[in-house]
């Protein structure tokens, strides 16, 4: 989609809403250019950095010129990217308490600071890390959490997939789970047998599946042969443009954030746990202090 797509959109009305502009992305994200593919997951994935910063920051982190967006937001019915933009500075403001400092936050916190040291990198990781935990506490809601919490209670087995940096997830998702007394199956890709072995996922089980850019093929495909089976499938990914979301009966689009090494995982983990811990209390009945057994010494 390019210069002629923004002219076909020029006289629509473009959307005002946060929701209805993520449903047109979505709408129209199959037809997009491979440049306008990956300025619309920036946007899912990054909705806060988006209301803050300017179009030119944006434009760096993508690696893509800033004219790009321009063109993007007028083909979706913008006048220019300053529009756009303020349906996600609304989102923030009223979806997350303090926008002004939000603001001032990210300026301090996350600029353009020169501290190149080794407690450097360890205060960036933190500064991040909190940064992505708040944007799972404002964007996950109550009902995400009990639909896939109900999900694990009543799947006689659960079936985990995840690869490369989703491995850690799904290990301890399979550690919690079978502490809990929940049936469970880790499709390890050892020998070659994960989609085998997931063939053998039925409608009264459930898979639980995990992937980030750039998705696990093998993850896909299960995640993809499960549903069609009629498998209900949990998934944790990071937009709502992965290629698991079209499948998943229970969707969490935990955003990335850019990190100078690597990509954190402290918001996938902390979001599994605490579906691990929805799932004891409904399992030992107590909404109050849900424990997870512990492993003792005979």
């Amino acid at each position: 989609m390019g210069r002629k797509a923004a002219e076909k959109t020029k006289g629509d009305t473009p959307p005002r809403s946060y929701e209805d502009l993520i449903r047109l992305i979505h709408d129209r994200y199959e037809g997009m250019s491979k440049t306008y593919q990956k300025i619309a997951l920036f946007l899912t994935q990054n909705p806060n950095d988006v209301a803050v910063l300017s179009v030119n920051s944006i434009a760096e982190k993508c690696g893509i010129h800033a004219s790009s967006f321009v063109r993007f937001a007028q083909a979706l019915g913008f006048r220019g990217f300053k529009e756009l933009q303020t349906v996600f500075q609304r989102r923030l403001s009223t979806a997350a308490p303090g926008f002004d400092a939000r603001v001032k936050a990210l300026e301090e916190e996350l600029g353009e600071k020169e501290d190149k040291s080794d407690f450097g990198f360890l205060r960036d990781l933190v500064v991040r890390d909190l940064t992505s935990l708040h944007d799972l506490l404002s964007d996950v809601t109550a009902e995400q959490i009990s639909r896939a919490a109900d999900l694990m209670e009543k799947a006689e087995t659960i079936y985990l997939i995840g690869q490369l940096r989703s491995v850690p997830v799904v290990e301890l998702l399979r550690y919690v789970l079978t502490m809990l007394g929940k049936r469970t199956v880790l499709l390890d890709p050892g020998g070659g047998l994960a989609t085998h072995i997931g063939k053998l996922a039925g409608p009264d089980d459930l898979l639980f599946a995990v992937s980030f850019r750039f998705y696990a093929t093998e993850v896909v495909n299960v995640a993809e042969a499960a549903a069609a089976r009629g498998v209900p499938v949990v998934a944790i990914t990071d937009s709502t443009l992965s290629p698991l979301a079209k499948n998943a009966s229970a969707l969490f689009a935990v955003p990335e954030h850019e990190y100078t090494f690597s990509r954190s995982l402290a918001a996938p983990m902390c979001l599994a746990q605490a579906l691990t811990v929805a799932l004891a209390a409904r399992l030992q009945k107590d909404t109050e202090s849900p424990r997870i057994p512990v492993v003792t010494s005979p």
